[in-house]
């Protein structure tokens, strides 16, 4: 096995063993520390992927193709033509790591703080478990082990919000079940669509097509697009979201926003518009269309909101529709700024969920309304909540920007009525975008402190430091330097538009 393979295997065996020690460490401190570990050994793992040697793009003839950096192609299931394979390229590199980042950064927040409800040892093991699933599923260039990895995200993450979520968890638990496992059932005639059409499961012969009739390539989208749209998840299928993430405990917040969404607009982009095309090509006016009601939407629930985590929550809808805004334009700009907008959303949003978590502990309430005074009692909370706000709303200069900007570049540049309109509509999504956000800090951090933030002690601690700065650092770095995530993204975007334009 070369260099690359190994790191593929130990980036999903890492948090898997993690996992079984944790379960098998008495202590319960002790085996956060454990995890912790495996975590941090994940996350060496994942960023070494990007050395070595880097595939990009082989032309043959006048047709782009599209490999990845490393892969790794073992046979699975010989009967059934299965394939473990797995590889990591400019697309998926950065989920990856991004992944790998904010499971480290749950797992060592759980060493200092344990949420009501049960063991820390459980809560740790199972966000190693949901990392391995989030993990293969960006990782998987088989159909099928994409499926499978997919799935393996469900349990467990319902087991983290019904067991030390919220006064509400269960029923928030068993919504975010419902609603993912509708979305499977579709993921799953999809793939069998797709699988039994063109007799092969390998992500890497199926894109472009694979030769399938434009009626099975349209009937894939379809299912696809709606089982992704599920996950990420995308208006009007998002109503699972606001309650999950009011609901579940800080770290699963981070976790669910950071990582678990972009499941599904990483799908969309590698699976739905890379396999069937057509579907994409047929799909792109109502696609953008829904991209631009979920901002519009998201931004004014949002102004209405009147808790924290539920106004962060409905954020993450117009987020993820500037996203869903740059996939439906099928232009490089716009796939570029729907890749750059889901790692931004994963800093910016992950951080918001720890600030918020941090906000709810000191005070007891996440209600604006028994929320304001901060920045008198904690000025550094309070700045590190602005911060995060200002970044989020799309300041220039901090990561934010750049994915929504260039969505609505994209949608510009492909022209006509109906894209210059979607672009404009989601200009006016990005300065109502500013609207809630700068109302959510007025609130929170001006005017008299409240009896509640009133007693707020104005330290922070360590563990919390530790956690929330590398991720406003990436929020600086990816803004001053875009090219972090656009450099290594470049390439293989090219090629993917190069077989979709086709």
């Amino acid at each position: 096995m070369t260099f690359g393979q190994v790191l593929l295997v130990a980036v999903l065996v890492l948090p898997a063993l993690g996992a079984v020690a944790v379960a098998a460490t008495p202590r319960d401190r002790a085996a956060r520390l454990v995890g912790t570990v495996a975590a941090a050994l994940t996350l060496l793992a994942a960023v070494g992927l990007v050395f070595g040697r880097r595939d990009w793009l082989v032309w043959s003839g006048t047709e782009p193709a599209v490999f990845p950096w490393h892969h790794l192609d073992l046979r699975w299931v010989p009967g059934l033509e299965l394939r473990f394979h797995l590889g990591v390229d400019g697309i998926s590199w950065p989920l990856v790591v991004l992944t790998a980042l904010l499971t480290l950064l749950c797992c060592a927040y759980t060493v200092w703080r344990v949420p009501d409800g049960g063991s820390g040892r459980t809560l740790v093991a199972l966000l190693l478990v949901v990392e391995v699933g989030i993990l293969g599923t960006f990782l998987a260039l088989d159909l099928v082990l994409f499926f499978l990895f997919f799935e393996v995200v469900l349990l467990p993450m319902y087991a983290i919000i019904a067991g030390w979520g919220g006064a509400d968890r269960r029923r928030a638990a068993r919504k975010f079940a419902l609603y993912t496992l509708f979305g499977s059932v579709l993921l799953l005639v999809g793939v069998y669509v797709v699988v039994a059409a063109a007799g092969t499961a390998d992500l890497m012969a199926l894109t472009g097509g694979a030769g399938l009739s434009r009626g099975t390539q349209l009937a894939a989208f379809t299912l696809l697009a709606v089982a992704f749209a599920v996950k990420s998840p995308l208006w009007p299928l998002h109503s699972w979201l606001p309650d999950a993430h009011t609901q579940a405990p800080t770290v699963g917040s981070v976790v669910l926003a950071g990582v678990l969404l972009k499941m599904g607009t990483y799908g969309l982009i590698r699976v739905a518009v890379g396999v069937a095309p057509e579907g994409a090509r047929w799909a792109a006016p109502v696609l953008g269309v829904l991209a631009v009601a979920a901002i519009l939407v998201g931004s004014l629930v949002c102004l209405a909101q009147a808790d924290v985590k539920r106004l962060i929550a409905y954020s993450s809808v117009g987020h993820m529709g500037f996203v869903l805004l740059g996939v439906a334009t099928l232009t490089a700009t716009g796939i570029q700024a729907a890749l750059i907008g889901n790692i931004a959303h994963g800093v910016i949003t992950g951080l918001l969920f720890f600030l918020a978590g941090a906000v709810k502990d000191r005070t007891g309430t996440g209600s604006l309304a028994e929320l304001s005074g901060l920045r008198e009692t904690a000025p550094q909370l309070a700045g590190l909540l602005a911060f995060a706000a200002i970044a989020s709303l799309g300041l220039p200069g901090l990561a934010g920007f750049w994915g929504e900007a260039f969505a609505v570049v994209a949608a510009v540049q492909v022209g006509g009525p109906l894209w210059t309109t979607l672009g404009v509509l989601a200009a006016v999504g990005g300065a109502l975008t500013a609207a809630y956000f700068l109302r959510l800090l007025r609130q929170v951090t001006h005017q008299r402190p409240s009896p509640a933030v009133g007693p707020v002690a104005p330290g922070l601690a360590g563990a919390e430091l530790t956690a929330w700065v590398p991720l406003v650092l990436l929020a600086l770095a990816i803004g001053l330097a875009p090219t972090l995530v656009l450099g290594v993204a470049e390439a293989p975007v090219d090629a993917l538009i190069g077989v979709v334009g086709r």
